[in-house]
């Protein structure tokens, strides 16, 4: 399992801080980001976790999934490459 998590369903109003807070329960957390619409700025509702190790991310995940937060049932998977786009 790659160290890198997609964390989704998370309510809006979640901050990058709380995210990292929340996964730290599970290990040491590298990175947390939320992802944003370019335009208007707000949260697009899901971002990324990267973990120190593959035993970190496995307990997060175990810990996590499937997991209220804020009145929202988040998922917490393995990070899939990025896939290219054709946008003209």
């Amino acid at each position: 399992m790659a160290k890198k998590l997609y964390v989704g369903s998370l309510p809006y109003s979640t901050t990058e801080a709380e995210l990292e807070e929340m996964f730290a329960e599970a290990g040491t957390v590298e990175s947390a980001s939320i992802i944003q619409d370019k335009m208007s700025g707000r949260s697009k509702g899901f971002g990324f976790v990267e973990m120190s190790s593959e035993d970190e991310a496995k307990k997060a995940v175990e810990m996590f999934n499937k997991k209220e937060v804020g009145g929202r049932t988040i998922v917490v998977d393995e990070a899939k490459p990025m896939k290219p786009r054709n946008d003209f």
